[in-house]
Formats: structure tokens, C-alpha cells, sequence
């Protein structure tokens, strides 16, 4: 399967207030697995970027002058996204931006030349409810390293969304043994217990402090919940 990570970076917040794209960066996937073929724009907004939006990506008026504006870029962006499914960190966003964009030159939505979208802010909350998963969030979450980023950059920033991505996914669906399993009914091996002959002997309170504070250690090293803490304090589901 293919897939686009991706992301951008505009002059504001809004297209429908005039904001533009002013950065484009896109990580491939094939069946989930980098492949190094990846696609970045620095292109010229026409306009600039509001003060807000300045200070998170850093990209002056003056140094995009000079660069691309979208609709030179936009017919190889549309032949690299192609058929993938892409996946974006807070996908409305991004999304809304690349629509206007393509609207603007009487194109078809980004969205009809995709083969779907995977939003993965909305994964997160999912498997972190009430926890924070922006980006720098979730890399801290999966032990990725991000202290290079001292400014959000769409390239920098697929990347490092290309690597949660992996890590929150990750899953074993199979062992990868075909062997047959030899089925052990474990009653047979075990001596008959007298039910009288167990001994319930209760935690005393210092072993019960020593174990509470064991499982705090667990829960800091692995910055979140061990796994011993979320079976003992499952989420609550999702509200219907």
C-alpha cells in the first residue's frame, strides 16, 4: 500500500480570509516502509504570512519571493499524491488549504485525487483520550527524537509524523509459525488443591505503598501509562 505522509505550512489560519500555502512537504510509505522518495515546496503565497503564523514557521516574505508559485507546483504535486492515502496530523486543516488552492486554478479537490485520508490527530484521541497529542506531544509519547524542530517545517514535520505514525500503528497480526500447536490442558499437570489449603495472606500497607511507587517509576520511564497502570485503569469508551 502507498501512502503520503504530509504536511503544510500557510500564512494564517483561514483560506477564506485570503491565507495561502507556503510550504509543502510530503513522506512516502510503501507498505510501511520509508522509501526515501519524498516531495517538498517552498512556494511563493503571494502575499504575507500574518505575525501569528510567522512565528511558527519562520518563512519571511523575502525569502519566498524568489520561489515557486503553486500553480507551477501543482501538476506534480497532483501526480505525486495520486491515488495514495494520505495521512495528516489534524486533517481538516491542512485539507482546507489544499482545496482552496486547488479551487483558486478551477481543479478538481485535492481530496478526488487521493485514494483516502487518514487523519492521525483523531488516532491519537482515540488511543489517548484526555492526554495531549500534538505532534511534539506524541513524539515525546513514542521516544521520538524532535529537538531539531525549533520551528514547525511541513517537511521536518512529515517526517516526524511519518515515524508516530509507525509507532502508533505498530502491531504483530502474526506469529509467522505455521507449526501446530500442541494443546496442554494444564489441570492434568497440576497436583489436586484442597480449597482449605490456601492461605490468603492481604498486602501489608508498606508493601502496598512500595508497589504504588514501583509503578509510578514504570509510568515516568515510559512517559504515560505502563502497562500494569492502564489495565487497572482502562479508558473510558468513547461517548456514542
Amino acid at each position: 500500500m502507498r501512502q503520503i505522509v504530509l504536511d503544510t505550512e500557510t500564512t494564517g489560519i483561514n483560506p477564506k480570509l485570503g491565507n495561502r500555502i507556503l510550504e509543502i512537504g510530503c513522506v512516502e510509505l510503501n507498505n510501511r516502509m520509508l522509501t526515501g522518495n519524498n516531495l517538498h515546496f517552498y512556494i511563493n503565497p503571494e502575499r504575507d504570512s500574518e505575525e501569528g503564523a510567522l512565528n511558527v514557521h519562520g518563512l519571511t516574505t523575502e525569502f519566498l519571493s524568489d520561489k515557486p508559485k503553486f500553480h507551477e507546483i501543482v501538476d506534480q504535486l497532483r501526480e505525486y499524491v495520486r491515488g495514495a492515502e494520505v495521512i495528516i496530523h489534524n486533517a481538516p486543516f491542512d485539507l482546507g488549504f489544499l482545496n482552496h488552492e486547488f479551487k483558486l486554478l478551477n481543479l478538481p479537490d485535492f481530496t478526488e485525487h487521493i485514494g483516502g485520508v487518514i487523519d492521525t490527530l483523531v488516532q491519537a484521541k482515540e488511543l489517548h483520550p484526555g492526554k495531549r497529542n500534538s505532534l511534539d506531544a506524541l513524539c515525546d509519547r513514542y521516544g521520538i527524537s524532535n529537538s531539531h524542530r525549533k520551528l514547525h517545517g511541513a517537511l521536518l514535520d512529515a517526517e516526524l509524523l511519518a515515524d508516530v505514525y509507525l509507532a502508533m500503528t505498530r502491531g504483530q497480526n502474526t506469529l509467522g509459525m505455521d507449526v501446530e500447536e500442541e494443546v496442554v490442558n494444564i489441570g492434568e499437570l497440576l497436583e489436586p488443591v484442597a480449597m482449605a489449603d490456601i492461605i490468603f495472606v492481604p498486602a501489608s500497607e508498606e508493601e502496598l505503598a512500595a508497589h504504588a511507587e514501583t509503578l509510578a517509576g514504570l509510568d515516568k520511564a515510559v512517559k504515560g501509562q505502563c502497562i500494569w497502570t492502564a489495565s487497572l485503569n482502562p479508558p473510558a469508551p468513547p461517548a456514542a
